[in-house]
């Protein structure tokens, strides 16, 4: 039956207009994750913008008032309350297998599903990339474009590729 409910997703609600145009398209997306899906949180102001990949949602869940922009990648997390997500951030659960270089890496498999951990009033910047296993601590901001491969404090800024700490708040 999950999968009826990822088809619909993907096949119409994934492309509902974004709310700046219309703002239904962003209410019958939250209503889907919530109701449907049930990988969010009710809230009155969600937003939940157009373009957003949700994988199969088994490792996923949403806290209440997140805004996620539109063309986000999330393959798999937990995300706090009051958490902002910028256009176009991937947010990963796996990755690839490459330890052998006499097999060819498409053919070594993915790691064990690891999904991040994004905590509350969060703030993820546009093209940012959270990998998996990651905790992101409450009120930290990740810069535009920053690559996060280690653990984030709570309250910290952090940017660049990997992803440093720039200053706290």
């Amino acid at each position: 039956m999950n999968g009826i409910k990822l088809i619909v997703y993907y096949l119409f609600i994934k492309h509902l207009p974004h709310s700046r145009y219309v703002g239904f398209g962003n209410k019958i997306r939250v209503f889907y994750l919530v109701k449907i899906l049930k990988v969010m949180k009710r809230s009155n102001s969600a937003k939940f913008e157009s373009g957003i990949y949700i994988s199969d949602c088994k490792h996923l869940k949403i806290g209440s008032d997140c805004r996620i922009n539109e063309n986000v990648f999330i393959q798999g997390a937990t995300i706090g309350d009051r958490v902002l997500i910028a256009p176009g951030v991937s947010i990963l659960a796996t990755s690839h297998i490459y330890d052998n270089k006499e097999v060819a890496i498409k053919d070594q498999g993915t790691t064990p599903v690891n999904p991040p951990f994004i905590k509350d009033d969060v703030w993820i910047g546009r093209n940012a990339i959270i990998k998996e296993g990651v905790t992101i601590g409450k009120g930290a901001i990740v810069g535009a474009g920053a690559v996060v491969t280690k653990d984030v404090e709570s309250y910290t800024i952090v940017g660049g590729v990997p992803a440093k700490i720039i200053k706290y708040r």
